[in-house]
């Protein structure tokens, strides 16, 4: 069982709210959009796995990758920046979908919360939505949730943006 906190676009600002609405996960998947004196923090904390986003600089690109690839107790998992949502992927993600047909997907970028199952690609997806103060959202979100052979207990901290 591993217990993972997921976030995205957060654009340089860490939410002090990561460290206690995180505090019992063994993981945290950063999915793009990181901004400078997030992931130093955050790696410093707890183990992290991340993605750049279209907003980070090139040395955020050489640091880490633009998609992962992994397994986290037995699940296949993929991560990237921009990817969609459930019957709008991009054709470029659709098609890395299909081919590796993880359990879950997370992905970033819209500043949208989304958690949704995609029955056509047999996975579960997650935006995080938007833990950072950039951009039109009005509430920051983050995601955690348990793997215990699925997904589980999948919970939601909104917060102030500001």
């Amino acid at each position: 069982m591993k217990r993972i906190g997921v976030l995205s676009d957060t654009h340089g600002t860490l939410p002090k709210q990561v460290y206690t609405f995180f505090k019992d996960c063994d993981e945290v998947w950063h999915a793009g959009d990181i901004g400078r004196g997030v992931l130093e923090p955050l790696k410093e904390w707890k183990p992290v796995r991340a993605v750049y986003g279209n907003m980070d600089d090139y040395e955020m690109r050489f640091d880490v990758p633009r998609t992962q690839l992994f397994k986290c107790e037995g699940l296949k998992v993929v991560m990237t920046h921009i990817g969609g949502w459930p019957g709008h992927y991009p054709k470029e993600m659709r098609e890395l979908l299909l081919h590796e047909r993880p359990d879950i997907y997370v992905c970033g970028h819209s500043h949208i919360l989304k958690v949704m199952y995609d029955s056509e690609m047999g996975l579960l997806h997650i935006n995080p939505g938007a833990a950072g103060k950039v951009g039109f959202h009005k509430v920051a979100t983050m995601v955690r949730f348990v793997i215990d052979g699925s997904p589980k207990e999948l919970e939601i901290m909104e917060m102030s943006k500001y």
